[in-house]
């Protein structure tokens, strides 16, 4: 599919990147690019990459595909170094979770016959670094494109086959779009998983409270440990849609802090019962820009090794899990998890297969 492609920043994303290129036959090559030689050497090590460079400008020049897979701050900065060395007709993307900014700057920054196309895989990991890199990682991830009038339709099928290759996802938006979804869905939970640990923090006693810290609190709160730096680059480079939900999150507040100042249970019924019915709907009802998945819902016994063997079964029958949502566990009781197939046809023998094997599931 492509003869050199070069990866700057061969962490997570690029590492994992790099695996799946590599163990697809998608390049003939793939260089890793960054400032590090111990990391690149690792990430060669590891089979991330089939050799590195700590020049940029050699990296890139004989590249057909770029991967900007660096922090969002840093996405701008390293494409305007290398551009000077870009040769044409080559494709540029990045990985970075907010578009309308950096594919503003790269459009113009371009040079003549290359072709910069805006990408966010919407996958990761609590854990960093090319060591924690999986070729795997990209496997029914949504993964968004963000072209503009001004892209070539060549190069975003070239971007559009890429996607698909790796086991993504593929969902198409403008940028403007796609920092608009992402604030609600990404950015300001973020703010409000940081808000929450915050606020608990800074009340009386805040040790006694964070050690009664269970499923909840923690499951609520889990994405306020990502990278601060990181997530400070993302929070302004998107300030002005995330302040537009910060100020819709702030009246939601208000309303429901109104209701229990005067004793509205009426109200705060309502307001919960809504939220409830919402979340509820959300895998299964809701209409977007992806195709819907066909669910099922297991219970499964609170054991070592229930989900992987439940999985197990499926994968012996070629059954492909799209998706899968661990919904309620009680310790000693098990617990129940959401499955989602690509076809109705698997979500049918998912749920004959499971039963004969002693599982209950049921179609949602």
């Amino acid at each position: 599919m492509f003869s050199n492609v070069a990866i700057i920043g061969v962490g997570l994303i690029g590492g994992s990147l790099g695996m799946v290129l590599r163990a697809r036959k998608l390049a003939a090559t793939v260089t890793g690019v960054g400032r590090n030689a111990e990391k690149l050497a690792r990430a060669q090590a590891l089979g991330a990459v089939d050799r590195y460079t700590t020049d940029i400008g050699a990296g890139v020049a004989a590249a057909d595909l770029i991967v900007l897979a660096v922090p969002v701050g840093q996405i701008t900065p390293v494409l305007t170094e290398i551009v000077p060395f870009v040769r044409a007709e080559s494709i540029i993307t990045d990985v970075g979770s907010v578009k309308k900014e950096i594919v503003t700057r790269a459009e113009r920054l371009m040079p003549q016959r290359a072709h910069f196309i805006g990408g966010h895989p919407m996958t990761g990991s609590e854990r960093t670094g090319v060591e924690n890199a999986d070729p795997y990682l990209f496997e029914s991830a949504y993964y968004v494109l963000t072209p503009t009038r001004s892209t070539h339709p060549g190069a975003l099928e070239v971007m559009q086959r890429l996607v698909h290759a790796i086991g993504a996802r593929l969902i198409v938006l403008s940028p403007e779009e796609h920092d608009f979804l992402v604030a609600g869905v990404s950015h300001l939970p973020h703010l409000v998983a940081a808000a929450l640990v915050n606020a608990v923090n800074s009340v009386r006693d805040p040790e006694k409270i964070l050690s009664l810290a269970a499923g909840g609190f923690r499951d609520t709160t889990r994405i306020a440990s990502g990278d601060p730096g990181l997530w400070r680059d993302i929070l302004i480079a998107n300030r002005e849609t995330v302040i537009e939900f910060l100020t819709l999150f702030r009246a939601q507040l208000a309303e429901v802090e109104k209701a229990l100042g005067s004793g509205d249970a009426k109200t705060l019924y309502a307001w919960l019962a809504k939220a409830a019915s919402l979340r509820e709907a959300l895998p299964r009802k809701m209409k977007g820009y992806l195709r819907n998945l066909y669910e099922i819902v297991i219970t499964i016994p609170d054991r070592p090794g229930s989900i992987a063997a439940t999985a197990g079964i499926l994968a012996a029958a070629g059954i492909n899990i799209a998706d899968i949502e661990i919904m309620r566990v009680r310790e000693g009781e098990g617990g129940t998890v959401r499955l989602g197939f690509a076809t109705q046809d698997d979500q049918r023998r998912a749920v004959d297969l499971l039963r004969a094997n002693g599982i209950p599931a049921h179609p949602r």
